[in-house]
């Protein structure tokens, strides 16, 4: 008896039998190519190869002769470039072959408005609104503690770029891409916590695709806000998702000023019923207690309610000239500033200092992403 043959049939370049149901083919080719695209998902853990080449990527940013010590990056492409957006902020747009795109943020520019933004460097609440004019409010959401606060001039960089973030993201994801990385050196790395820690919970409102996978690096990135923005940031992505590169030597990270006072801690703390406590004393303690408290209580106190003057209150009346219609918000009590998330510290060694010595007056010599990637190079695998 004579068996029949069966015709190869090429379905999707996959070799199917000619008798098998081809809905059946088709869904075991879904099943596949879906364990293929779970293959290409980003994987967590700082990678010091991925690290240089979003470095190399983001020193490109708008100017492909800026920063010539720097190479191009090896796999990712442009494909959309910004234009000038708040306080001249701006945002790329790249691609790589196996599908994951990443958002690149720049930092400071050589023009005033720009370090405008960053010296606007009171904190707002990390959930509100900014009126950035009579009919555009931008609503956020970066964490979910009330005591959290942020830099709301890095704030109004994220409420403007995230418009046309947002789009382009839906886009790509509707490509069928969900794999983003976020990258920023210097003022767009403090952006690109922000704008990280605001993607998160679009996700937790259910306002952005659950599986989208978002894995950030911000390199050179100053202090974003406060301890309990800290705290939600760090709760998010410490399984690896995110990481803060920074240079010992460079003062950028150390900034902006940070002031704590009694107030910026927890509900549980010792001091919140000090003076409760120092009225109980019996005289001449009470008075000598009361004393020492002011004296060391009242200075730092004074320093976050001068810091938020003039670094809130009246640079705000510089950011409206540039901004029309933007409307300033109501200020959180703080100037507490942290660093945040899982930080890399990169050291200089002698090879390094015969390169980029210690000159103070050079203040970006040590700043710049060629002395960043030098010491990459050198970091362990």
């Amino acid at each position: 008896m004579k068996t029949l043959k069966e015709k190869p049939v090429y379905l999707n370049r996959f070799l199917i039998p000619e008798r098998m149901n081809k809905r059946i083919a088709v869904i075991i080719i879904c099943v596949f190519l879906s364990a293929f695209a779970k293959s290409q998902n980003l994987k967590p853990g700082f990678d010091k190869a991925e690290f240089i080449e979003l470095l190399k990527l983001t020193a490109k940013h708008t100017d492909p002769n800026h920063f010539s010590d720097v190479a191009y990056p090896d796999k990712f492409k442009l494909v959309y470039r910004s234009g000038n957006i708040g306080l001249d902020n701006a945002w790329e747009l790249w691609k790589s072959p196996d599908n994951i795109i990443t958002i690149s943020i720049r930092g400071t520019t050589h023009k005033t408005v720009s370090w405008l933004e960053n010296f606007y460097s009171a904190m707002v609440p990390a959930k509100g609104e900014l009126n950035l004019s009579p009919t555009d409010v931008f609503k956020y959401e970066l964490a979910q503690n009330p005591k959290a606060a942020v830099h709301v001039g890095w704030l109004l960089a994220t409420a403007y770029l995230s418009k046309e973030i947002l789009p382009k993201l839906d886009s790509c994801y509707k490509a069928g891409i969900k794999d983003v990385f976020i990258v920023g050196h210097s003022q767009g790395g403090a952006i690109s916590f922000l704008l990280t820690a605001y993607l998160y919970n679009l996700q937790k409102q259910q306002a952005l695709p659950a599986d989208l996978r978002f894995k950030t690096y911000c390199s050179a990135a100053p202090k974003p806000g406060n301890l309990f923005f800290a705290y939600d940031y760090e709760k998010q992505t410490q399984a690896g998702w995110a990481y803060n590169v920074v240079n010992a030597d460079d003062w950028v990270p150390m900034t902006p000023v940070s002031v704590q006072t009694t107030d910026d801690f927890g509900e549980i703390n010792p001091f919140s019923d000090a003076r409760k406590t120092i009225r109980k004393q019996k005289f001449p303690k009470d008075m000598v207690l009361r004393h020492i408290y002011n004296k060391m209580d009242k200075p730092s106190r004074k320093a976050q309610k001068n810091y938020q003057k003039y670094l809130g209150e009246k640079i705000s009346k510089y950011v409206k000239k540039n901004l029309n219609g933007y409307k300033s918000p109501a200020y959180f009590g703080s100037n507490n500033y942290v660093r945040a998330g899982n930080t890399i510290v990169l050291s200089g060694d002698s090879a390094y200092y015969k390169l980029y010595p210690i000159d103070k007056t050079n203040l970006f010599s040590h700043h710049y992403p060629a002395p960043y990637l030098f010491l990459m190079n050198k970091y362990p695998n």
